[in-house]
């Protein structure tokens, strides 16, 4: 078979670093390493004749840690192409070198819209979502419905207050006003404070531009001090369906989040979301259905492509559609930026989940060029002007 021999080392080997243990591990961790293994049974185990490897290590939330263990597996190892990437922090460090080693990075981790914007990359594209398409839905969405006015509680570090710079901006396009907002440091154990000036400052909707444990705990509390029953809407800017489940829906019922993926939204998702439930023993997060669904594309690439190299699988990538359990009819963008829809979700009452993981009603969905960034104020060097 002539195409066969276009694969390097006899092996495709895929590659997952994000964090295995720590604070985001139940969004991403090993549910990541269960999805790409699905994604490659689904495919066949093979492409061109030859056989596809899966490898993962865990980065600790740490770049320097991320870049050693990249940097071994791309130059000792033969490894041809990069996975998730895990927190924002790691994925722009593991960015860089894929890019200087001409290696394909699948983002489905890492968040910051920086990876297809100032610090893009011809061979980084970023799968699962971004803080533009969160911060997108939730704001459209809640400002549309009249609450006009509102209060973020942000964590104290980029992600956060790139978050909420985003979904305010979103959200006074629509007519809406900020009131205020406060920052809380990372790993927060006591939000009192903080909820305390989001109750005074009266605003229709009190904003948590945070993630992980800092997250579910400003959700508790809010919960216990009576936030939303008297009256304010709480809207999670990041927040994964393993939160939920963490959380309890007597606790996270109201929630109104925005996600690019529910297992139960179509029979396709539903279908894998079940497979996927099955061995992981937990519903797949948005991070995890992204990365089943770029490791399929990926393999779909090489097929066609007749290699592995990374040039022609990284345009044979771009110009066909994406469709899977996660997608239809995305498509990859010139920065980078995987352009699909993102939904809006409600988080329901204990009393409507009929069954385990039945945790969200879809109340909304915002177009796939609506949840991007407009190529008009990129800064990606690859954007045609």
């Amino acid at each position: 078979m002539p195409a066969a021999a276009q694969v390097s080392d006899d092996v495709v080997k895929l590659a997952i670093t994000n964090d295995q243990s720590s604070i985001y591990s139940a969004a991403g961790g090993y549910g990541v390493v269960i999805a790409a293994q699905m994604a490659v049974e689904d495919f066949g185990g093979t492409v061109l004749g030859k056989k596809i490897e899966v490898v993962f290590a865990d980065n600790q939330n740490k770049p320097d840690v991320g870049v050693g263990i990249v940097n071994r597996w791309l130059d000792t190892d033969h490894v041809d192409v990069i996975v998730d990437g895990g927190s924002s922090a790691v994925g722009m460090a593991v960015q860089a070198v894929t890019r200087e080693k001409n290696k394909l990075f699948l983002i489905t981790g890492s968040g910051t819209t920086a990876l297809t914007n100032e610090n893009c990359s011809p061979v980084g594209f970023q799968w699962s979502w971004d803080t533009y398409g969160l911060a997108s839905g939730t704001a459209t969405t809640l400002a549309k419905q009249g609450l006009d006015s509102w209060f973020f509680i942000t964590a104290d570090y980029t992600f956060g207050q790139v978050l909420e710079a985003q979904a305010g901006e979103i959200a006074q396009r629509y007519g809406a006003k900020v009131l205020g907002s406060v920052r809380a440091p990372f790993n927060t154990a006591d939000f009192s404070s903080f909820l305390l000036q989001a109750k005074a400052s009266n605003a229709k909707v009190v904003a948590l531009a945070n993630a992980g444990g800092d997250a579910s705990t400003s959700i508790k509390q809010a919960h216990e001090f009576g936030l939303t029953r008297g009256g304010q809407k709480l809207a999670a800017l990041f927040l994964n369906i393993t939160d939920v489940h963490a959380l309890g829906l007597d606790t996270a019922q109201g929630l109104v989040v925005t996600t690019s993926f529910y297992w139960d939204r179509t029979d396709t998702s539903r279908a894998f979301g079940e497979r996927f439930l099955e061995r992981a023993k937990n519903a797949p997060t948005f991070l995890q259905a992204g990365a089943y669904s770029a490791v399929t594309h990926y393999l779909k690439a090489v097929k066609e492509a007749g290699t592995d190299a990374t040039g022609p699988v990284a345009a044979q990538m771009k110009k066909t559609k994406i469709n899977d359990p996660m997608t239809e009819n995305g498509w990859i963008r010139e920065d980078g930026r995987v352009m699909r829809d993102f939904y809006v979700v409600q988080v329901k009452a204990p009393a409507e989940s009929k069954a385990p993981w039945d945790y969200y009603k879809v109340i909304g969905k915002i177009a796939a060029e609506d949840a991007a960034l407009p190529l008009s104020r990129s800064a990606c060097k690859l954007v045609q002007k």
